[in-house]
């Protein structure tokens, strides 16, 4: 825990570290108790997303059982609850469990974006042109200011991968603790693995099907995108299950780091439900 951005309010201090302090930056007030469960999932979240703000943002934790005066006065009947305050008032509130995103553009909503942000969007808008290794420079200059950001490290991992750079992209996945709602994270790990089983020279290879497979893997290390994805495609036209779905898993980890924007991963959506079902 850090204690500068993430603290305990009580009702001795909550005047000045929430309502004052407020009036710097903004503090998100957690109210919790010890014997709520739904507490416990949404206070790790809290504070890893404060944590990356990095200082623009402060987290109080407030128990409303030692606190119980504080909860009658912020009229809190339900827990978790979290409200935002902002130069001295509370601007927004929510009470429950949310999903990451949600949080997050919660908190977009109370600070502007940090320097790291913005070198982080950056990044993104080369990864758009395919400059990946402009945007690979960004994102290790933002690993290097907060190395506990894991978009960046799943960012760089995508620009590693279409590098060719399988093992240090693995490296990058790693540093993304299991149990996140990194989903992106999960898709790439097949076709990070593959890549390097290939590169090792640990990739089966027994049949037509396996060489299209370890030739469609170069391509895509090659930035090959297109030529990488027709060749996949080809394999699920002879074999849907082809070793345990695992060209259908590739696939899905090289439309990622096409993203979602790009019209050409649309298409290929498109062509690989039309194999598939």
């Amino acid at each position: 825990m850090t204690p500068e951005y993430i603290i305990d309010a009580n009702e001795l201090n909550f005047e000045y570290e929430v309502v004052s302090f407020s009036k710097n930056v903004p503090v998100l007030v957690d109210f919790w108790a010890e014997w709520c469960q739904p507490c416990k999932m949404l206070s790790p979240l809290l504070e890893r997303l404060v944590q990356e703000a990095n200082g623009s943002l402060r987290l109080a934790k407030v128990n409303i059982d030692q606190n119980p005066n504080l909860a009658m006065q912020y009229s809190v009947r339900s827990i978790p609850t979290v409200k935002a305050f902002v130069d001295g008032h509370i601007t927004a509130e929510f009470v429950g469990v949310q999903p990451e995103a949600r949080l997050r553009e919660f908190i977009s909503r109370l600070t502007p974006p940090s320097p790291l942000e913005l070198d982080l969007e950056k990044a993104r808008g080369l990864m758009n042109v395919r400059d990946w290794t402009g945007a690979e420079r960004i994102l290790s200059h933002v690993l290097e200011q907060n190395p506990n950001l894991d978009a960046a490290h799943l960012e760089l991992a995508k620009c590693l991968l279409a590098q060719g750079e399988a093992e240090q992209a693995l490296d990058q996945l790693d540093e993304i603790p299991a149990g996140r709602p990194y989903n992106s994270a999960t898709l790439l790990r097949p076709l990070a693995q593959s890549l390097n089983d290939l590169q090792k020279g640990n990739l089966i290879d027994e049949n037509d099907l396996d060489a299209i497979f370890a030739n469609s893997l170069r391509l895509a290390g090659q930035g090959k995108i297109p030529l990488a994805l027709d060749g996949l495609l080809d394999i699920l036209r002879e074999n849907k299950h082809y070793r345990e779905r695992l060209a259908h898993q590739v696939i899905l980890g090289i439309l990622e780091i096409m993203g979602s924007e790009d019209p050409q991963t649309r298409e290929y959506r498109a062509e690989l439900a039309s194999v598939l079902f």
